[in-house]
């Protein structure tokens, strides 16, 4: 345990990390505001005004709670991760046990790509089906540069989405996405094709948000300055939540999924 403590560190997954203390603080501003682009398809119930994410923030991930503290590098405790990452690899295992259909979807696939796809594999050869509906459709996503065309497609059994274009169609290994708006067309495409809907959903951003907030079990990870899923874990939309940097190399987080099939009994 001491060594995956000090591996999360001394990657830069936990600990100091480069998420900037300004944008964290800022992302708690506009979630406050309930700005659509932060919410990551959650609804709010609770009064979340920027002292209260702040507080969860701290307790949640180990961010300063000092409002104070504008700038810098923010901080993930070690410890939370740690903690978060063993509750993760029983929601893996809990489904091993009953076969259940699962989902993986991401919306950081050139970090997170390869974490999901080993996990994907090793619930697959356990027993589950491992989903992929609505390959191929297309869905409008508000982004930075205004409302863009995405294609929903799946790389070793993982969702992402792909812009068809104003931007680099087919480039590998897909766009950076928050909106909810694809995994609510997934489910939605699984339904109408009378099933099975997962048991379980695994992913980020709105992967994780819009699977929990539609009632499904969702797990997954969320750097510092994404308060939503948080916040759908306090409220119990959102099952498992792990802290930790979401952009860093996705060779980093080899030891991350090394640890967490050994936990889940998955290991191959």
């Amino acid at each position: 345990m001491a060594s995956v403590l000090t591996y999360l560190s001394a990657a830069r997954l936990a600990g100091v990390v480069e998420t900037p203390r300004e944008r964290s603080l800022r992302r708690y501003r506009q979630f406050a505001a309930r700005d659509p682009r932060v919410l990551l398809g959650i609804d709010p119930q609770g009064a979340w005004g920027e002292p209260e994410l702040l507080g969860l923030m701290a307790r949640r991930c180990g961010v300063s709670a000092d409002p104070r503290r504008r700038s810098g590098p923010d901080v993930i405790d070690p410890a939370r991760t740690l903690a978060a990452l063993d509750a993760f690899a029983e929601r893996l295992a809990a489904a091993a046990r009953r076969h259940a259909p699962v989902l993986f979807g991401t919306g950081h696939p050139r970090s997170l790509l390869g974490f999901y796809a080993a996990l994907a594999d090793a619930l697959s050869a356990a027993g589950c089906e491992v989903l992929t509906p609505a390959g191929g459709r297309c869905v409008d996503i508000l982004t930075q540069f205004g409302l863009r065309t995405h294609r929903i497609d799946y790389v070793r059994r993982v969702a992402l989405v792909r812009e068809t274009e104003g931007g680099r169609p087919g480039c590998e290994p897909g766009a950076h996405c928050h909106s909810p708006l694809p995994v609510r067309v997934v489910l939605e495409a699984a339904a109408a094709a009378g099933g099975p809907l997962p048991e379980l959903v695994v992913g980020d951003h709105g992967w994780l948000c819009g699977a929990g907030q539609l009632g499904f079990e969702a797990i997954g990870p969320a750097d510092s300055d994404d308060p939503a899923p948080f916040v759908g874990q306090a409220e119990g939309a959102v099952r498992v939540v792990v802290p930790l940097d979401d952009g860093v190399r996705s060779s980093h987080y080899l030891p991350l999924t090394r640890y967490v099939l050994k936990r889940a009994c998955l290991s191959q």
